[in-house]
């Protein structure tokens, strides 16, 4: 094996590994003491169709009460929903606000989700 083909097959794996582990990280995150919140967050990623709906779901969340690893899953899920939408949309995957211009959905959710002291 060239060190080419070793350094893809360990990239490979690197990359298998880290999504086994969002995956458990998510399954435990459903049904752990804020399966609630992330139940709604998940199902509003599901049906997702408006950035303006999905500000305002996460906007009705009382995130105070909601401790930091949980929050870092739900911006990887909302951050993941908004890329996949705007792909389908033929959008670039990432549009985030250049200083001076209005914030754009992913900004507005994750400046919501970290208000609060963790």
């Amino acid at each position: 094996m060239t060190p080419k083909e070793k350094n893809l097959t360990d990239t490979a794996h690197l990359l298998h590994a880290w999504h086994k582990w969002h995956h458990d990280e998510l399954a435990e995150a459903l049904i752990g003491l804020h399966r609630d919140v992330m139940t709604r967050v998940m199902t509003q990623l599901k049906e997702l169709r408006s950035a303006r709906e999905l500000v305002a779901s996460i906007e009705a969340v009382n995130w105070a009460t909601v401790d930091a690893g949980i929050r870092l899953i739900a911006l990887h899920e909302i951050n993941q929903a908004i890329t996949k939408l705007r792909e389908c949309t033929n959008l670039a995957p990432i549009d985030d606000a250049l200083p001076g211009e209005p914030l754009r959905a992913f900004q507005m959710i994750r400046n919501i989700i970290n208000q609060f002291p963790a």
